[in-house]
């Protein structure tokens, strides 16, 4: 009998690629890892424990057969590893780098809990699809027989573009309509390259577009048509937006010179880094190259926001979070990632205002903070440390304090949308149907600000509920005929 390769994680230590050297990648947007080589992936691999219950797959948005393409490889299969990682998800190869795998299928790792440190799943997934693409094993999107039905599809963020490939294969004329001028959304625009690259993102867009899929870029639903304009141009419409609209702090100055949100910060980034003209950029607006940097929140576009500002050249850059680092929303490794690149963390305080002279920022007033008694979310809520301020010299003040939705209904001239009271849009919990007939909302329009791959697994399933609907209509219409 051959040797069983898994069950290794005894013998074998847990090895994620390496990282560049701190300085080094602080000079530049590249993604601070090289993928492994296939040893070392499959040594790695090796390691799952094949367990009875694997919580790494219940603990998965999408329930990833992890175990078994961990098992296939482990024995050198990676044409069927990434066939069966393929099945369950429309872009592992983005999951497996920008996943909090921590607080998912990694935190949730059976050797974890028995401090042999968990398979390194995010990286091997990573590995698998990068393989696939080196290899020529990604094929075009199959596309089914034509139904003669037409899906509008509004937003091309990861819930967009998943529902869109699979209602493709379903055989609909799928249109997906973005008001930037490339798809992705915030893969695109909101998440830097040192954590994901663009090309990664871009070959996905173009296998959609491949499939047929039509794309009109610069298109502002309540602009260039209204939302009931779109309903009679398509039989069924999905609205997969996403949130954009920043939060704020109310604190005097917030209106100053040189305070902006993380998302323009971000996006003026992202734009550099595909040769666009950005006079914002370029004036030094949303450039942090000489600048005294505070960055207040202390979630991933948190981390983001920091670890630009260091590669853009930042003097200093510090990050103010109410709470301590045990209660920070974000991914440990990413703050262990800022301060290896020199990022300073100032726990436990809130801004207090932002001063300056001529309206521009040049200083924050902050206060102490400490925790108190558990809020309704577990975590123990901040309060003021009375007595206790601080002041740092800024020449540049990130908001990155989370999104809510836009008012949609009033921006698409749409009264009858239903939507919550902090504007997420209202879906039937069983079909994902919006109460606009033939409506459907998926992705954070829906549940709010959450995860990439929360959207993915919501692409999918609203994907499913509009292919039901659409069958039942042109059943019915061929039943009236």
């Amino acid at each position: 009998m051959a040797d069983n390769p898994m069950l290794k994680f005894v013998d074998q230590d847990q090895a994620y690629p390496a990282k560049r050297d701190a300085d080094l990648r602080a000079a530049d947007f590249r993604e601070i890892a090289d993928r492994y080589a296939a040893p070392a992936a499959e040594d790695q691999a090796s390691r799952c424990s094949q367990c009875g219950v694997p919580y790494c797959s219940v603990h998965c948005p999408l329930h990833n057969h992890i175990p078994d393409w961990l098992r296939l490889t482990a024995e050198g299969r990676l044409r069927e590893a990434y066939e069966l990682s393929n099945s369950t998800s429309t872009m592992p190869e983005i999951c497996g780098r920008i996943c909090p795998q921590d607080r998912l299928c990694e935190g949730n790792c059976v050797i974890e809990f028995s401090g042999h440190g968990a398979v390194t799943i995010g990286s091997v997934e990573k590995f698998i699809t990068d393989t696939a693409w080196a290899e020529g094993w990604v094929e075009p999107v199959v596309v089914g027989p034509s139904r003669g039905q037409s899906v509008g599809v509004i937003g091309a963020g990861p819930a967009g573009l998943s529902a869109a490939e699979y209602l493709r294969g379903h055989g609909y004329d799928v249109h997906v309509y973005d008001r930037h001028d490339r798809a992705g959304g915030l893969l695109t625009y909101g998440i830097p390259g040192f954590k994901l690259e663009k090309p990664v993102v871009m070959r996905r867009i173009d296998r959609l577009a491949a499939a047929g899929i039509e794309f009109h870029y610069g298109f502002a639903v309540g602009e260039d048509a209204t939302l009931d304009e779109l309903r009679q141009r398509h039989d069924s419409i999905l609205i997969a937006t996403g949130v954009y609209k920043a939060r704020q702090v109310e604190v005097p100055g917030n209106g100053a010179s040189g305070v902006v949100a993380a998302l323009d910060y971000l996006t003026a980034s992202n734009r550099k880094g595909f040769g666009d003209a950005v006079p914002a950029f370029d004036d030094g607006s949303l450039d942090a190259e000489g600048k005294n940097v505070i960055v207040i929140g202390g979630g991933d576009t948190a981390m983001d926001c920091v670890r630009t500002a260091i590669r853009q050249g930042a003097t200093s850059v510090k990050c103010l979070y109410r709470r301590d680092r045990a209660n920070m929303p974000g991914s440990q490794r990413e703050v262990a990632n800022a301060e290896e690149e020199g990022a300073e963390f100032v726990w436990l305080s809130a801004p207090l205002g932002f001063a300056g002279d001529n309206d521009t920022v040049s200083q924050v007033r902050a206060s102490r903070m400490r925790l108190g008694a558990p809020d309704a979310s577990g975590r123990r809520a901040p309060e003021v440390d009375p007595g206790a301020e601080l002041s740092l010299e800024a020449d540049l003040v990130i908001k990155a304090l989370g999104f809510d939705a836009e008012d949609l209904p009033t921006l698409w001239g749409a009264p009858e949308l239903g939507v919550s009271r902090w504007g997420t849009v209202l879906v039937d919990g069983k079909t994902l149907m919006t109460s606009l007939d033939g409506v459907f909302a998926a992705g954070d329009i829906v549940r709010g600000a959450s995860l990439v791959v929360w959207a993915i697994r919501d692409g999918r399933d609203v994907a499913a509920s509009m292919h039901k609907w659409l069958k039942a209509k042109a059943k019915a219409a061929k039943v009236a005929a």
